[in-house]
């Protein structure tokens, strides 16, 4: 089912859609959006984006702050937009373990489960418009998904950005704390600001994200987990596979994939106050991306790692239209 709607004087076809996964018992919920005159596709203006460990794409990418989401910006750009939710998130399949006391099953939907669920969207975005590329973007555990599907991939991607993608780091991460992960966690939403804030240094938090923001992402993230509204309310379930990767791989100096292995335009966003992946590990993983034809660096002062999202988040959103419009080989 689609509707028309209109931003910035642009009608964009909005839809849901749902795509099989790899295991005919799942289904892959993805917001598909895109100019509504727009009538030929090409691999350099169709994208599909894959969210982070703890929250959906309907969270990261399609919260309409001032009227309009990340999504939307893209599609106005004149972009065919895919964003995908990997299983277990947002209103793809639900594993059944998920309806279960958590520490009777192991964590759930790992990077593997996600580096799958992108081939099979990517696979039907592919068939669906008669194309043999397109680009990818990622954040954070979908920076580590995009990357990999890219890495094993390179013929049928485009470009690839990413949002503060993960990298090895040996320190405590945010995410994990710590004991069982379980099969699944509680995120209490409406908890998280004062983390959210604290990446930043104290004199700026109170202008990080501007008023009403916050609470409005709030609504939209909750009503990504209907389950949670008569079970936990104020609370959504995110699977623990990420996690459990975390200590499998990039605590202990294990490359998930090889960044030498993406033959394909890079871009990588940073914030200045990342805290989840700060500038040093950040800047590793750049630097071992050597055989991209071209590769770039926009780092986003007075920005955590949920830049998109904050008050300088047109800064990010600009950078990210901008390579995938521009049309550069270099001499």
């Amino acid at each position: 089912m689609s509707t028309v709607r209109t931003i910035k004087g642009i009608e964009l076809i909005d839809e849901a859609l749902y795509v099989p996964a790899q295991r005919s018992d799942i289904q892959l919920h993805v917001r598909h959006r895109r100019p509504a005159a727009m009538t030929t596709f090409s691999p350099q203006r169709t994208i599909v984006l894959v969210h982070g460990a703890t929250y959906s794409s309907g969270s990261l990418y399609d919260v309409p702050f001032n009227g309009i989401s990340f999504l939307d910006y893209l599609a106005a750009a004149g972009y065919d937009v895919y964003a995908l939710d990997v299983r277990g998130y947002g209103r793809s399949t639900r594993p059944p373990e998920m309806d279960q006391p958590a520490g009777q099953h192991p964590p759930l939907a790992g990077t593997d489960d996600g580096v799958a669920d992108l081939g099979s969207v990517v696979d039907f975005v592919l068939k669906h418009r008669h194309l043999e590329q397109l680009n990818i973007f990622g954040m954070s555990w979908g920076g580590t998904v995009a990357a990999a599907w890219t890495s094993r991939n390179n013929a049928r991607v485009h470009k690839l950005a990413l949002v503060a993608p993960q990298w090895l780091n040996d320190q405590p991460t945010r995410i994990d704390s710590g004991g069982d992960p379980g099969a699944w966690r509680l995120i209490a939403v409406r908890e998280t600001l004062n983390g959210w804030l604290s990446a930043a240094p104290e004199h700026a938090r109170d202008r990080l994200i501007p008023a009403g923001w916050f609470d409005q992402w709030a609504d939209a993230t909750l009503a990504e987990d209907p389950w949670s509204q008569s079970h936990t309310p104020g609370k959504i379930r995110a699977v623990s596979g990420p996690i459990q990767d975390i200590r499998d791989y990039w605590r202990v100096g294990r490359k998930y994939y090889q960044p030498a292995d993406i033959r394909v335009p890079v871009l990588l966003v940073h914030g200045e106050w990342d805290i989840d992946v700060p500038l040093a590990i950040a800047r590793v993983l750049f630097s071992e991306l050597e055989n991209a034809p071209w590769r770039q660096w926009l780092e986003i002062g007075e920005s955590t790692h949920m830049l998109l999202l904050e008050r300088h988040r047109m800064l990010a959103w600009n950078a990210i239209r901008d390579f995938y419009d521009r049309d550069y080989h270099p001499e």
